[in-house]
């Protein structure tokens, strides 16, 4: 069995191939040819151990995650886990990988397939709202979708972000590409061509603002429960329609139950991406105006794309 920690999945990761992985995970999601089983989970203590197993007609496996809220204070990550990879014939392990890496690398190039095909092709500046571990690999991503030459960061807390900005700057490895902090939310929206939101606050992150979000590319990454939410109500008078993975994103997240809730958002506005990706519609078309694209996750993205690392590594 292939045991695969945090330094070698940075080693195999090759970004564009990642978001070709999770183009296929879609067309896998259109053909219907996977079983995601409702995620069970146990809890003891305020310790939650949760299982997100998945099949597919090339792989099986599960995710098994830890949350231990009490972590905080012990300056480690409340979230943790390891993806299992089984043989689909025979069941038997296959590989155990590192599950932070996994999710990271994964949302990362999630979010990057949506600048890929929902950002203008002249785009060249990102911002970032949220500077943890997703807002890093948010930015890595869209500067492997486009030819970026500037990331912002904000971040509510005003805390100083320059060691961050200057760990992503070498993370990016493209000396053209320079990472400058905001100051605020608006400062940001409006130098920035495509936004993506990756912390899980209660209220919006960003400006309420039509002018200031019009003609942006918005991928919202950090709401995952319908009592959070990122994304103001001026998008909805600027988008004709917002991209999702599965349906049920409409009930687990708050930047769509509540708008729904409050009749902003209508059912058939929402348009899943392995349908618009199987439209063949081109990004020049896509993306005219303001374009917004809802992500939550799902465990066939973890599965592929663990898949993927572990051919990596037989291949080397």
């Amino acid at each position: 069995m292939i045991l695969l920690g945090k330094d070698e999945i940075e080693q195999l990761v090759d970004r564009d191939e990642m978001m070709d992985e999770i183009e296929r995970a879609y067309q896998i999601i259109r053909s219907g040819d996977y079983y995601v089983p409702n995620r069970p989970s146990v809890e003891h203590d305020n310790k939650t151990l949760m299982y997100m197993p998945c099949y597919t007609k090339e792989a099986i496996g599960t995710k098994i995650l830890t949350i231990f809220p009490d972590n905080a204070k012990l300056g480690l990550p409340s979230i943790d886990g390891v993806v299992l990879l089984n043989d689909p014939v025979t069941g038997a392990p296959q590989a155990i990988l590192d599950g932070q890496a996994v999710t990271a690398w994964r949302t990362g190039a999630v979010g990057g397939v949506g600048v890929r095909h929902l950002s203008r092709k002249d785009c060249h500046t990102v911002g970032i709202v949220g500077a943890g571990v997703q807002g890093f690999y948010q930015a890595l991503y869209a500067c492997a979708a486009r030819d970026i030459h500037t990331v912002y960061l904000y971040s509510h807390s005003g805390r100083d972000l320059t060691e961050y900005g200057k760990r992503l700057e070498k993370a990016v490895a493209d000396p053209r590409v320079k990472v400058v902090q905001c100051s605020t939310a608006e400062e940001l929206a409006a130098k920035s061509d495509i936004i993506c939101t990756t912390t899980s606050s209660a209220t919006p992150v960003l400006p309420n603002d039509r002018e200031l979000l019009r003609g942006k590319c918005i991928i919202a990454i950090g709401s995952y429960t319908p009592d959070m939410r990122e994304i103001p109500d001026a998008i909805w008078d600027l988008v004709d329609r917002v991209y999702v993975e599965l349906p049920y994103a409409c009930e687990e997240s708050g930047d769509l139950s509540q708008p729904l809730a409050e009749g902003r958002l209508k059912m058939d506005q929402v348009v899943l991406m392995s349908d618009f990706l199987a439209s063949g519609e081109p990004v020049e078309e896509a993306a005219k105006g303001t374009t917004y694209f809802k992500s939550v996750g799902m465990g066939l993205f973890d599965i592929c794309i663990a898949q993927k690392l572990l051919q990596s590594a037989k291949e080397r």
